[in-house]
This record gives structure tokens, sequence and C-alpha cells, in this order.
């Protein structure tokens, strides 16, 4: 066995056997499987069945064991953010945000945990897809479409971040053991594009009722594949230049009107209620109804598709929490109801200011802490002097919360961990996302569908704000629409990329005021190094290594 082998194959292994059984929650909880083998696992549909949550846990595991991860990575990258932390931290945030580094010399493995995180559950989906025909499937109401078309979405996912942050990545599509070479990207969407057009085909459109959200909630639907679909169509045809093999303009367009002719989604009311923390009161400990206010909930009816965790994560290899969102919160400064964490994500003034009037998705999306009174809290000083990157605005949308007490709200009775216990669901897409994309498509109902996503943005309680001007559903338009929409939803990077790497040079190029530390600080970002790394991410360097040289580093880094 060589060394790249054993570097990502057995920890694949080793993750199968103690990773599914960090599962606690919904339909992600399952019996013990430690009687089970990789060769005596595959006999009947419940055996497939705990093989699926096996590979929902493993992609799972992409946040809430990363390293640096796919949200955090995308957001740092992006216009919206600054990379933050601490003062006195590492610069490896810097590094990513600057496309450089020389912001951080040392950091050669900057995602490492993750692209091993990756593999690992690409390895559990493939694993179960191989064992396909050797499972006795039900001869009656066979779940086997609904199960192979999940776990084949799962891995169209695992890729397509994959593709996005590295593009240069081997590709595996059966569970075996060897040292390959890169694939060329277009074989990585071609895979996606096949797998997803499964679960199109194969997901019965009613597998998980709508109506019953504890039902689907976190499930993958038919739906959820198809708006994938489109997505996926739209990131290469932009990036690329070229039409995919296997994905036409037509198709994902087709895939899209699917969805919003099945009824089974709209808009929540207020753009606000999307969000805990935009939502939330100031609560006593165990006061949830208060703390979670006017939220519309878990697998409401905007939600195509989540990934899910619990509260339930350990320091002892359990990993179901959603990981990354403690890097969001301030500073260690808990301003009830926002709670604390490591002041990641620092918010871009300048893009702060293109919300216009009235547009309710600023004050949902952002925390303005002076806006909000927060500079006013007694331990806001030595937060803002801790910081790194400071600007007076944090992400809201996926801040953590806490009681009034600043006890952390990640469990009712006040008894979790601010840094692992954390479980807010991480909103892969929404039924918004849906509408747009069949805008910027073409649809016939292009101009309705952008207007009720404008719409809603102007609405509180119920009223349309005077401030609402109508727009001409244009691709520019449409693109700017998107970008205060989907703020801090690890997605306006990869619309800025697939606008051309010049367009997204242009526009991710700043130079920026900030405090760091409480002094003076400037965050520059130079149009050259995206262009120099076409926007791409740092291949760890021990892949290259335990590669023998096979894996070749991407532009740049």
């Amino acid at each position: 066995m060589n060394k790249m082998k054993y570097n990502i194959v057995v920890a694949v292994i080793l993750s199968l056997m103690l990773g599914i059984a960090s599962c606690t929650e919904s339909f992600l909880d399952v019996e013990s499987k430690t009687e089970s083998t990789t060769g005596t696992s595959y006999k009947n549909e419940k055996d497939a069945w705990r093989a699926l949550i096996g590979c929902y846990d493993g992609w799972r595991q992409t946040s809430s064991a990363i390293q640096v991860g796919f949200y955090l990575g995308a957001e740092t990258m992006g216009y919206e953010c600054f990379g933050g932390t601490g003062n006195a931290d590492g610069r490896n945030y810097q590094a990513i945000d600057r496309f450089d580094i020389s912001q951080s010399p040392a950091d050669l493995n900057i995602y490492e945990n993750d692209w091993r995180n990756y593999y690992a559950a690409v390895y559990r989906c493939n694993e179960l897809i191989s064992r396909e025909e050797q499972i006795s499937w039900n001869e009656t109401d066979s779940k086997r479409g609904t199960y192979m078309g999940e776990c084949r979405t799962i891995r169209a996912l695992l890729y397509f971040d994959m593709v996005r942050l590295w593009e240069n990545i081997p590709l595996f599509d059966e569970p075996v053991n060897e040292n390959r070479p890169q694939a060329d990207p277009s074989d990585v969407f071609t895979l996606i594009f096949e797998d997803l057009k499964y679960a199109m085909q194969n997901i019965p459109a009613d597998a998980y009722p709508k109506a019953n959200a504890l039902s689907n909630d976190g499930h993958i639907t038919k739906y959820a594949a198809a708006a994938l679909f489109a997505r996926a169509y739209l990131y290469y045809t932009g990036y690329y230049g070229t039409e995919p093999a296997g994905a036409t303009k037509a198709e994902a367009l087709a895939a899209l009107e699917e969805i919003i002719s099945s009824n089974e989604y709209n808009l929540v009311g207020e753009f606000k209620n999307l969000w805990p923390a935009a939502s939330a009161g100031v609560a006593e400990i165990g006061d949830m109804e208060t703390l979670l206010g006017t939220y519309a909930g878990d697998g409401n009816s905007e939600t195509i598709l989540v990934m899910k965790f619990t509260s339930s994560q350990d320091y002892n290899g359990n990993n179901d929490g959603n990981r990354w969102q403690v890097m969001v919160g301030m500073r260690s400064l808990n301003a009830p109801p926002y709670g604390k964490g490591w002041g990641g994500l620092t918010v871009n003034p300048a893009f702060v200011s293109e919300f216009q009037t009235g547009d309710t998705r600023r004050s949902a999306s952002i925390i303005d802490v002076v806006g909000e009174g927060i500079t006013g809290l007694a331990d806001y000083e030595a937060s803002y002097k801790d910081q790194r990157e400071y600007t007076g605005y944090a992400v809201k949308k996926y801040a953590p919360l806490c009681f009034a007490d600043g006890t952390s709200a990640s469990k009712a009775d006040g008894s979790g961990d601010f840094q692992i216990s954390n479980h807010q669901d991480y909103v892969i897409i929404r039924y918004a996302d849906v509408l747009l994309m069949a805008a910027e498509l073409g649809s016939p109902n292009a101009q309705a569908y952008f207007d009720a996503v404008r719409k809603r943005a102007y609405t509180s309680d119920g009223v349309l704000s005077s401030n609402y001007a109508a727009l001409p559903v244009t691709k520019e338009n449409i693109i700017q629409e998107r970008r205060l929409e989907f703020a801090f939803e690890s997605i306006n990077y990869w619309d800025l990329l697939r606008q051309g790497i010049d367009y997204a040079a242009n526009k991710l190029a700043a130079e920026i005021p900030v405090y760091s530390g409480g002094s003076q600080d400037v965050v520059s970002i130079r149009a050259d190094r995206i262009r120099a790394t076409k926007g791409l991410s740092q291949i760890p360097y021990n892949q290259i290594t335990l590669a023998n040289g096979m894996l070749v580093q991407n532009p740049g880094w």
C-alpha cells in the first residue's frame, strides 16, 4: 500500500467504523454498527439504509470535523467578509482572504483535514453504490431509487464542493485503493451531472412529504437534486465559458420549473424569519419561545436542502455539530441574543453599503455593532482590542445564540458548550435561489420570479416598503440581487467566479481600512493574486508528498 492510499483510504475505513456512530438525532439516529463490517453490511434494504446514514454522516463531517471547511473558505474568499479572528492568531485566514501564502508562509496544509474528510465521505458513497446489485431490495414498496438517489446526490455535493475549491482533484467513482492523478475538471462535472440526473429520475416526488417537516427535514429530495443540477450548470458554464457534457440549459431550466410548479415550496413571508439570530429575542435560560421569536423554523417552506447538526458533539470523536458557527460569533463577546465566538468573517463595510434603504436583508443578515448598541457593553472594549480586522459589522445569519446572562443557548437548559454545541442548520439551497436561477436561465416567468424575491426583501409586517422600486429582470440586476439575497450563505463567491476571473478579481480587489488589536490596519487584496490562483484554493502539500508527485499544486500557491 502506497502512502497516499494509507492517508486517504485507511482513514476512510476508520471513519466508517467510528463516524457513523456519531449520528444522534432525527433520521440520522441509528442502532450500533459494532457487529457489522463492509463484508456483511449490504444484504438487504435495512442494511442499505444504514449505509446511507453513513454517507450523510460522512458529508456532515465536512462541517463537523473541519480544518477550514467549505463554508468558511467560501466566505473568507468572497467579497462580503474578511478573514478576521483574533489579533494574535495565525494568519491562515488572511492567506485565504488575500489568495497569498506569503501572509502565512508556514501554512502549507491549510485544508488538509478537509481534503481527508471529503475523500472519506466519497469513499462511503462509492462503497454503497458499488454494492447496489448485491443488496436484496424489497419486492414491494422498495426504496431503492430513493436511497441510491440520495447517495448519488451526496457524492455529487461532495465533488461539487471539491472541484470548486481545488478544481484539480483525483476522481474516484468506485471504492478502490490506488494513487490517481488529478482528473480533468470536466470529467468531475460529468459524474456530478450523471449522479444528479439519476436522483432526479429515481427519487419519487413524494418520497418525503413536505407537509411533514419531521419526515423530510434534512433528507435529499428529487427537488434538491434538481436545484443542485441547475446550480452546477450555471457554475460550469460561467467559470469555464462552455457547455458541460451531460447537461444543457434547457435541462437546467426545466429542473427549476418543475420545482416551482410542484407547489411544494414558497418564500417565507419576511426575510428575517429565515434566520434564528435575526428573529431572536433576549431570553432567560430555558425560554426557547422568546429566544426563537419569529423564526420560521427548521425545514420551513423555503427550505430545499440543508445540512443537519445536533448539539451532542463532544471532544471524544463524536462529530455532529456545526463546528464553523463558533467562528462567526463576535470575538469573545456575548451581546444577547448573539453569543460569543472567535471573530472570523468580519463584514466588509463596502458590501454593507450596497443595501438600499428599506431592504430588510441588511438588518437580518448583518450585526451592526454601533447601530445595535453593542459598543456600550462592558465586555466590548476587550473584544475590540482582541479582534483582527474589526469593521463594526458581523455576520448575523449564522451568529450563535446566547441567553440573557451570556450562557450559550445551544442547549435549552444552558448546558451547551459555546465552541462545539452549536447546531443551526447550514442552508444549502433555498426556494429564493430556485426563483433567481430560473430567472437567470430565461424562464418566461423571469420577471415575476425576480419581483417576488425583491418584494419580500422590502416587506415588513406584511407591508411593502415605499422604498421598493421595480427593476427590469436583466442579468446584471439578477446577479446583484443574488449578492444581497445570499450574503453569508457560501454562494456569492462562486457567483463572482462564474462571471469570469477578471470580473471576480476586479470586484474582490480592495484597500479597506480596518482595526486590528484596536489599531489602524488595512485589508489589501490584489487583483493579480486572484488571477494568478484562478480563484482556487491551496491543495495540501502533505497530499502532494504522499502522492509521490502525482498531484500538482494549483497555480499561485
